[in-house]
């Protein structure tokens, strides 16, 4: 018998519109393997003014590709105030009302599968498998409050962040099971001091990845006309991504300028992306005359393949934080690793997969310096580089998420093995 799959996203809307995504790729390919996943996101659509129409009702239900996606109603908002969080506690409650109506109407699930940013979505997927009688399994994608500690927005010691603390400890007591996207889930809560409350048989790693195929027919069918590059006289070092504060490319910029004062001059950076720090680093690298950086600017995603396919060295770049010891899973990586090109990373984290698979160089340390360093050692060696790519393609199969949504049925399939266990046990004893 298929086992129905509720798929509990937020922001699973992109999803909808990119037809892509970590939770569109499990629901396809769990179609595929015999299985009737729906997913249940907000009718807003993150970082956009677009709203699926609900018109009077609470919910609407569109299919894409056999993949049914339901909408809950959600108020609108901008950036990320106040009313992205009432669209948060709106979504909290509606999508349990939803669940309610749409289990009279199409049965109840096997299994809910409730997904973070966000914490609330996990309380309500815990709370309503609670009511239906069925198992949550919880996947945290974000450390809530932890990650906003790391990153300076929260003190660790405020009451806020410790009622928050004690929020995050209750939905990974009360999950069936939990998924965690860094390799290092267990040691999160080991250093937390939790698990001694919190089972760590039922803590699970299953990271973000790539649909190899698709990438590889966006590769070929959106080839990118660029002539910067195309130049084979140039070592280009590509970066795709934002260009915001959060992610400080100025450090990129300040080794860019440390390898041309060094009179490496074949050596140059393209910067493809869009962000409110672009012109202030356009100004800064015109005013101090860095000559090997240029500023690609955004690219729409299909030609993304193509581009980190044509690169000498993809850069791995954010600010670094205290969680990197947790490991990394940015979806980035993935299409760097998919790229078959060495990889640079700008620091260093716990469960290093380049280090791993020997698939790039890390920087032992975030600074200038250091980047620029790994840059150098990564280009000057030919052999060594072109190796750290062919590792690099290899092992990116094993995060194609074929393999991926493997792991998510091995979980669906225990906690059904041990939900039947239980029930078997009840019966003998009474």
């Amino acid at each position: 018998m298929k086992k129905n799959i509720w798929i509990w996203n937020h922001y699973a809307s992109n999803m909808f519109k990119d037809q892509a995504g970590r939770h569109y790729w499990f629901a396809e390919n769990l179609i595929k393997r015999g299985y009737n996943p729906t997913i249940f996101c907000a009718s807003t659509i993150h970082n956009s003014e677009e709203n699926i129409e609900t018109g009077k009702k609470i919910f609407v239900e569109h299919h894409m590709n056999k993949i049914p996606f339901v909408f809950v109603k959600t108020p609108s908002y901008r950036n990320n105030g106040k009313q992205r969080i009432k669209n948060m506690i709106y979504f909290y409650k509606n999508v349990i009302k939803v669940a309610r109506e749409y289990a009279n109407k199409n049965g109840k699930p096997d299994v809910i599968l409730a997904s973070s940013v966000h914490p609330l979505t996990l309380v309500a997927g815990i709370k309503m498998a609670k009511e239906l009688g069925v198992p949550c399994i919880c996947e945290v994608r974000d450390l809530w409050p932890e990650s906003i500690v790391a990153y300076g927005a929260l003190k660790r010691k405020s009451l806020v962040t410790k009622i928050l603390y004690q929020g995050e400890k209750w939905i990974y007591k009360n999950a069936h099971s939990i998924i965690m996207t860094w390799e290092g889930g267990k040691e999160y809560i080991q250093d937390q001091k939790w698990d001694k409350e919190i089972d760590l048989k039922k803590v699970n790693h299953i990271s973000n990845g790539v649909v190899i195929s698709s990438f590889d027919k966006n590769s070929t069918e959106f080839k990118i006309i660029d002539s910067d590059l195309d130049n084979k006289e140039y070592k280009n070092i590509v970066y795709a991504g934002s260009i915001r504060k959060v992610n400080n490319l100025g450090m990129l910029v300040e080794a860019a300028n440390l390898i041309q004062k060094q009179g490496h001059n074949e050596i140059r950076f393209l910067i493809y992306g869009s962000g409110d720090e672009s012109e202030a680093l356009k100004r800064r690298c015109a005013e101090e005359g860095i000559n090997n950086v240029i500023f690609k600017g955004r690219v729409e995603k299909k030609y993304v393949p193509s581009i980190l396919k044509k690169s000498y060295i993809n850069i791995l770049h954010n600010s670094s934080t205290s969680l990197d010891k947790y490991g990394q899973s940015q979806n980035k990586f993935f299409e760097y690793l998919a790229a078959g090109k060495c990889i640079v990373q700008t620091y260093s984290t716990g469960y290093s997969v380049c280090e791993k698979y020997n698939c790039g160089i890390s920087a032992p340390e975030q600074n200038a310096q250091e980047i620029a360093k790994a840059i150098l050692i990564a280009s000057n060696k030919e052999i060594e580089n072109k190796k750290m790519g062919e590792n690099a393609r290899k092992i990116a199969h094993k995060f194609d998420f074929s393999k991926l949504t493997d792991k998510v049925i091995e979980i669906i399939e225990e906690i059904d093995e041990s939900e039947e266990k239980s029930s078997e046990s009840v019966r003998k004893t009474s």
